[in-house]
């Protein structure tokens, strides 16, 4: 914060008082200039010295469509055919437990993992069953929650110049954002995708003709027109455009976090281990965001909504995210950032027991399965089971509400916190979830 803004004004606003003051649910991903806008009033803002929990950061990998479990981590062997399909399965390093064929890589890493095998809600329709994987909550026609990225944002702020929330590549869905909070709390959205050429993040670069020497007289210019008005209106206005643009000028001059950025900064070698693909170069760039300081890196990968021909599906998705998924876990391990990075792998719901007249499988949120890694929570570990069809939990039945709070937990914030909605409306950030301790290492 620059030194002609005076931060005890910002403190003094409650949360009330923020939102009263014109705040909006954000229903896409921020622009640079938005993002660093609407954070120049934010309020309550957390130091990040004071934090308590085992993860700094958490890399959700959203595999959007609903992802089958029994294709991938809750394969049934012993099933009739139509109910375990035609796919094999490889041994793990958890003593017999067997993912699917397609995840051989990760079963050679899943003494890092856990795998919960039981979860479960009641939301089979897609946008439905995102809502509740993105926040914790089901939907609600009255209110549109915050997910996970923003409440981050919310309770934390940003980190070395760095947004605390990015979606890779851009905000997934409309549950991503951020609710009923203000819009300052929305993801930051790379603007393109890794994966492809020549790929730069959107108001990062210096625009055409303008190089370091330009930009910092530019910069001195507007230094000089802020004084002029700050002397004749002496507004407070004012001194908050002072520090949006001055963590503007901060971001795009800082080298740190512009390489954060530059998955081209990393070794042939590496980006060869992650694959040179979509999958590869959005977990990289994730692994080099929360390495970099980002709290929260959203992304997604494939598209898993399969009525029709779900062997073929698999075997071509999966191997790239296979590859992509292990070498993070270890890449994350080898650089020291495991302990301290929660990763989360999950999906909106699974798929049908039984194999359909289209060999694939349809919409089922009885039961299905969601990964963890780091930051906490405990390797080469099954939670709960399904049943010997994979149609419902048969033990230790676990709600998106649960999962959030052990996830809240990991990162040091109450879930039973309550946030203002509009209307100086209390609403915890999760309701009624609890922190389930068998995760947690």
């Amino acid at each position: 914060m620059p030194q002609n803004c005076n931060p005890e004004h910002f403190r003094r606003l409650n949360r009330r008082g923020f939102l009263s003051v014109g705040a909006l649910a954000g229903a896409a991903g921020l622009t640079l200039p938005q993002l660093l806008r609407t954070e120049a009033a934010r309020a309550d803002l957390k130091d990040y010295k004071n934090f308590e929990g085992t993860a700094k950061s958490v890399i959700h990998i959203y595999l959007p469509g609903g992802m089958a479990h029994q294709e991938s981590f809750d394969p049934k062997p012993n099933a009739p055919i139509e109910y375990r399909g035609e796919m094999r399965q490889v041994a793990t390093k958890i003593s017999g437990e067997l993912f699917g064929e397609t995840l051989a890589k990760t079963a050679d890493i899943a003494d890092k993992l856990t795998v919960i095998r039981s979860m479960t809600h009641g939301e089979a329709a897609h946008e439905r069953g995102t809502h509740n994987m993105f926040t914790g909550y089901r939907p609600s026609p009255a209110l549109q929650y915050p997910c996970i990225g923003s409440v981050v944002s919310h309770e934390y702020g940003p980190r070395n110049n760095l947004p605390p929330y990015v979606c890779i590549p851009n905000m997934p869905n409309e549950f991503a954002g951020s609710g009923y909070l203000s819009s300052a709390f929305a993801p930051f959205s790379l603007g393109s995708d890794p994966a492809a050429g020549g790929f730069k993040v959107r108001d990062l670069d210096l625009p055409g003709g303008v190089d370091d020497s330009r930009f910092a007289t530019r910069r001195s210019a507007l230094e000089a027109v802020n004084a002029h008005f700050q002397k004749k209106e002496k507004s407070d206005d004012l001194k908050a455009m002072d520090t949006f643009y001055d963590r503007a000028y901060s971001l795009i001059s800082a080298p740190e976090a512009r390489q954060a950025f530059d998955i081209e900064k990393e070794s042939a070698q590496v980006r060869d281990e992650y694959g040179r693909n979509t999958a590869g170069a959005r977990m990289l760039l994730a692994r080099r965001l929360v390495q970099a300081g980002v709290r929260l890196v959203n992304l997604t990968y494939g598209g898993w909504d399969m009525h029709n021909a779900i062997v073929g599906g698999f075997k071509n998705q999966m191997p790239a995210f296979d590859q992509a998924f292990s070498t993070l876990i270890k890449d994350l391990e080898r650089t020291g950032l495991l302990k301290e990075t929660l990763v989360m792998v999950s999906s909106e719901f699974g798929r049908t027991p039984k194999i359909n007249a289209q060999a694939g499988r349809d919409h089922y949120p009885k039961v299905f399965s969601v990964v963890l890694a780091g930051g906490g929570i405990k390797g080469g570990y099954i939670h709960g089971s399904s049943n010997s069809t994979a149609s419902e939990p048969e033990e230790l039945a676990m709600g998106p509400e649960d999962l959030f709070t052990t996830v809240y937990h990991c990162m040091g914030i109450v879930a039973d916190k309550e946030l203002m909605a509009p209307g100086d409306r209390p609403i915890e950030i999760v309701d009624n979830g609890k922190v389930i301790k068998d995760l947690l290492a």
